[in-house]
């Protein structure tokens, strides 16, 4: 029987999710990468067939468009009849916006409530009608939301990187995010699916305009192919970390 995997990776023509499609796609599942735009999902496709050879399928899939998000899985419907990972990448920072928690930028926070946690809410209940239909008890669908060190409360109420606490627009979306998160795993707990967050930490991508001194893309995506894998004795309900994991 084979292994091979349907997996979507939302966000993924650049970053983290760019390497984490041809990562997956390289152990030799079936691998949909999704971009807001379809002429950039284009040239990420065509990219990963030219330098790793591999070939990838391309799906449009903005987020915080609805009419988007129920093409997306019509289109995987007709075309697989399944999805066993969803994984729910794709997500803005606003970090070029100075903010804080006295001076807030209200636009930017509607901006990335928008983005990360409507729109990773709206992507996963629009797939869990898949995800679910692909769903066994030896061979459960797993949902993976990659966050950030920094939607950790407890890491930035005492860590040592709660100096970061000034990205509230950012941090914010993605604790809430992580408590939708919490939900959703425990709800479908029962039916054995996995469901999960992870960040790999600091990583220099466009979302934090390539800060110098992070892990590079590749590095960060190679974090969260196990979390992507989880089989039957894998874990759920946790807030994964490159070496560990974080509190909530």
């Amino acid at each position: 029987m084979s292994t091979s995997k349907v997996i979507l990776v939302t966000g993924s023509n650049t970053g983290i999710g760019y390497e984490l499609v041809h990562l997956l796609a390289a152990k030799g599942h079936t691998v949909y990468l999704a971009s807001r735009k379809e002429s950039a999902g284009t040239e990420a496709v065509a990219k990963i067939k030219k330098e790793k050879d591999l070939d990838v399928k391309l799906v449009q899939l903005d987020v915080t468009d609805v009419a988007s998000i129920e093409a997306a899985v019509a289109k995987i419907q007709k075309d697989e009849g399944k999805l066993h990972v969803l994984v729910n990448n794709a997500g803005i920072s606003e970090m070029d916006k100075p903010h804080s928690a006295t001076s807030p930028d209200l636009a930017a926070i509607r901006a990335t409530i928008d983005a990360n946690l409507f729109g990773l809410i709206q992507t996963t209940t629009a797939f869990l009608p898949l995800l679910r239909a692909s769903n066994t008890p030896s061979a459960p669908s797993v949902i993976l939301n990659v966050t950030t060190d920094m939607a950790s409360n407890g890491n930035m109420a005492s860590g040592p990187n709660s100096f970061l606490h000034k990205c509230i627009a950012y941090n914010t979306s993605k604790a809430a995010a992580n408590s939708y998160t919490i939900a959703l795993a425990k709800e479908l707990e029962e039916e054995g699916m996995k469901v999960n967050c992870a960040t790999p930490g600091f990583t220099t991508t466009k979302l934090n305009g390539f800060a110098p001194g992070g892990k590079t893309a590749e590095q960060g995506a190679e974090m969260l192919v196990p979390w992507c894998l989880m089989d039957k004795d894998g874990k759920t309900c946790r807030f994964a970390f490159d070496g560990g994991e974080l509190p909530w």
